[in-house]
């Protein structure tokens, strides 16, 4: 029998707003001491109302926009029961029937097919997050930090469009790059700011029906995402094969340490929440065209206002940046991981274009930085990637607060294509750039780093080479094309790096002819 999986995501996303969902408590206490950041409000001492935090709101409208969902002109919340004790009220301010953004979706790269798969997005929706539970080891009791308690929270909730493990990944990646993006959360799996349950179920190939789903929980980062639906996968194909199908909708949990999902519970379905509207936050009005009127007792979003703030998303900036600047899928997908690295990468290409066109070669050449434009962002391309980000990245410097400018890089990178200094010299300064924000010009002048391409200076230097190493010189006459390589490495150590290689493979060549 050969089996599908069927899976879907369930995601919620901690807002970066400056308050909490229902309360003026600051948003920042996950740093704080332990029960330091609440009020009667989100501790839910009796008496107290909630103010819903409209900053949330317009958030979660705009990622909606950004996967593409359907707005509704009018959403509420709800509140939705359970007994637990991080949740003080015995209830969640949740929403239930109708969500912020619904029927949207979300376009990923599949790798190994090279093209683009099309998961769907059943739903957005807006509630507040639970107190945090802490188990002190070798005790028998524990421990309730309410700080959390409270925070906006967004759920995201997947159609059951993901086939593979690997899908899963990517999707959740991407998801992630377009929060940090939309600037409304730093989406941190690892810090608990974006938080992930996949359910999984498996059917045979070709079957409509749908099969009870297994929720998984405790999944803290991606490769834990990837690893437990393998496993899941793998636990439930036995099962069909033993003739045993699961039965019931449970949620069972991933324990890293050894590998596999535990049972933890049966799941609930929404009628054992016993969902209600809350009847203290007025109804939300989404005003989605110019001339929506609006009642005052309703919490008013302006939905056009908010297209406007729409920044260009990742998947446009990509493929906009291979048709614009040459560049490859993981180029691109590199340099436009971060908003702050691609912002970066385009002010140096536009700074580039000047330099390049200022150069006395373009006096000569028509068209300079056309003819070349290929060439340049790539190897603007290749030093952001290989060189910047390692080296802010070692030394814990955000690219926005670092010293170097993007007309300084650009100078740069001019410098190596008028050949005026070496690759290696270029990566020798750039460190002191990066810390001082000094020019290239001025670090090359004081270092007298500038590149020797004097044909007379070379061949000097070149015959001193030749003349104490016969042993390679030998070799390259008896047609080893390797020694020539050695020969011009010497040349290189004698000169720091700073000869010209084209000018010393040219003269070497003509110095060593028969």
């Amino acid at each position: 029998m050969e089996l599908e999986p069927i899976i879907g995501l369930e995601i919620h996303v901690q807002l970066k707003t400056k308050s909490k969902m229902f309360c003026t408590c600051d948003n920042g206490g996950e740093n704080l001491p332990p029960n330091s950041c609440v009020c009667p409000i989100c501790l839910a001492h009796p008496g107290t109302l909630p103010i819903a935090n409209k900053q949330a709101i317009e958030w979660s409208a705009l990622a909606a926009l950004a996967l593409n969902c359907t707005i509704s002109e009018y959403s509420k919340f709800d509140r939705k029961h359970y007994y637990y004790p991080d949740l003080p009220k015995a209830y969640q301010i949740s929403q239930y029937d109708q969500p912020i953004g619904k029927n949207g979706y979300l376009y990923i790269l599949n790798p190994e097919k090279n093209e683009e798969e099309k998961i769907g997005i059943n739903r957005i929706h807006l509630e507040e997050d639970a107190a945090k539970l802490l188990h002190p080891e070798k005790k028998n009791y524990s421990l309730i930090d309410f700080n959390r308690g409270g925070t906006p929270l967004m759920e995201i909730v997947s159609e059951p469009d993901i086939k593979t493990p690997v899908q899963a990944k990517l999707f959740l990646q991407e998801l992630r790059q377009i929060m940090r993006y939309l600037d409304i959360s730093e989406a941190d799996m690892e810090k608990g700011h974006l938080r992930c349950d996949a359910n999984i179920s498996l059917k045979p190939v070709g079957e409509e029906k749908l099969y009870p789903k297994t929720e998984i929980k405790n999944l803290n980062s991606f490769k834990m995402v990837e690893k437990a639906l393998e496993y899941e996968i793998n636990r439930q194909t036995k099962l069909w094969l033993e003739g045993n199908p699961p039965k019931d909708l449970t949620t069972r949990g991933w324990n890293d340490a050894k590998g596999i999902t535990e049972e933890q519970r049966i799941k609930e379905e929404a009628h054992d929440y016993r969902y209600f509207p809350e009847p203290d936050i007025p109804p939300i009005h989404f005003l989605i065209s110019p001339e929506t009127a609006c009642d005052k007792k309703e919490i008013a979003i302006d939905i056009v206002c908010l297209r406007t703030k729409l920044p260009e998303l990742p998947n446009p900036k990509r493929k906009r940046f291979m048709a614009e600047f040459d560049l490859n899928y993981d180029e691109v997908k590199i340099l436009t991981e971060d908003k702050a690295n691609a912002a970066f990468y385009e002010q140096v290409i536009s700074e580039l274009k000047e330099w390049i066109e200022s150069l006395e070669e373009a006096k000569k050449i028509k068209n300079i930085w056309e003819e070349n434009k290929p060439k340049l962002t790539k190897l603007a391309s290749n030093l952001i990637i290989n060189n910047l980000i390692p080296l802010l990245a070692d030394n814990n410097i955000d690219i926005e607060t670092m010293k170097m400018t993007p007309e300084n890089m650009a100078e740069l990178i001019t410098w190596i294509f008028s050949k005026k200094i070496t690759n290696n010299t270029a990566l020798q300064i750039l460190p002191k750039m990066i810390k001082t924000g000094a020019d290239p010009s001025h670090l090359i002048k004081e270092g007298n780093l500038a590149q020797i391409s004097d044909s007379k200076e070379l061949e000097v230097i070149i015959k001193e080479i030749i003349a104490k190493n016969p042993k390679p010189v030998d070799d390259y006459k008896k047609g080893k094309e390797r020694a020539l390589g050695a020969l011009i490495g010497l040349v290189m150590a004698k000169t720091h790096g700073k000869a010209n290689p084209e000018k010393v493979m040219e003269i070497m060549r003509n110095l060593l002819k028969p």
